[in-house]
């Protein structure tokens, strides 16, 4: 289930550290090895500038601290033919490494406590996956999992 590419839809996800949970989109960027992965949650939340006309794809704005990959709203983004509803980015910044057991804990039920909405194009994956490996703003440690 936790393969690259991978858009997973959690009711409720419970964030590390925090007591709150909330519907939240899950998308797997990279296994690390058999018991961890790297991802990435989704967000219709726009944190860039208001005046910013967003675009599909990469943005990087070094001077601000910025790196998002955006997903348009409607616009195809899975295998099987899947969008989102809203325009919806990725944030660098909000990058996280996740224990695969630690998921199978909490999420043990396909259609109970999570859905697979399906399995990120091939070439959107790939422009993700550059997008935050040559970023400023990424994490170090991160971007060298990225690109191994």
């Amino acid at each position: 289930m936790y393969t690259p590419g991978k858009l997973i839809y959690f009711d409720p996800f419970y964030f590390k550290n925090k007591d709150d949970s909330s519907p939240k989109f899950f998308l797997v960027l990279k296994v690390i090895d058999s018991n961890a992965i790297l991802a990435s949650l989704p967000s219709s939340k726009k944190h860039l500038p208001s005046t910013l006309e967003l675009q599909h794809g990469c943005l990087e704005m070094p001077d601000a601290c910025i790196n998002c990959y955006i997903f348009k709203a409607g616009k195809q983004v899975t295998k099987d033919g899947w969008c989102f509803e809203l325009d919806t980015m990725l944030y660098g910044n909000w990058i996280d490494d996740y224990q695969v057991e630690t998921l199978t804990e909490k999420y043990p039920i396909e259609g109970v406590n999570y859905e697979i909405k399906g399995e990120i194009l091939d070439e959107e994956l790939t422009n993700i996956i550059n997008c935050f490996a040559n970023s400023k703003t990424v994490k170090r440690k991160y971007k060298r999992l990225l690109t191994s």
